[in-house]
């Protein structure tokens, strides 16, 4: 079982007791897709494919929040800002420029990426020491220039 599940059906609980209808949507939502894969892809949830969820439901509201304020509508970009926020609380504590910088030349030496057609190999090898502690869509265009 995972802890992160754990946490967040603890976190629908206080939400509850709280009368945080907000938060307990979301995390409501969360759980429903947590839920969703583990009948459907018939897995048992770890911690990483707990993160994975989130990452997906983290990059939906980004793009709605830019979107929405793209078309000038605050209050609601504003309610998918608050959603990040909340989601983002589930995360491990993100990496730093420097050491994604790291990450990124020890995968290119270990990997022997020459270029873009490579890109695949350091990203396969960055992706499991990253998940949930970067911005995959970051990460992707950092890995093109740097082997572009």
């Amino acid at each position: 079982m995972s802890d992160l599940k754990t946490r967040i059906g603890e976190d629908v609980k206080t939400a509850m007791r709280a009368g945080d209808k907000a938060r307990l949507g979301l995390l409501r939502m969360l759980t429903a897709e947590l839920k969703q894969r583990e009948v459907v892809e018939s897995i048992e949830l770890t911690d990483t494919v707990v993160l994975a969820a989130i990452e997906k439901m983290l990059k939906q509201r980004r793009d709605s929040e830019s979107q929405f304020r793209a078309g000038n509508r605050p209050e609601l970009a504003d309610k998918e800002a608050e959603e990040i926020r909340v989601l983002s609380e589930y995360l491990p504590q993100q990496l730093t420029a420097e050491e994604l910088d790291a990450l990124l030349a020890q995968a290119v030496a270990e990997t022997g990426a020459q270029g873009g057609k490579d890109m695949g190999k350091v990203i396969g090898w960055l992706k499991p020491k990253v998940q949930g502690r970067t911005d995959m869509g970051k990460l992707s265009g950092l890995v093109k220039a740097k082997l572009g």
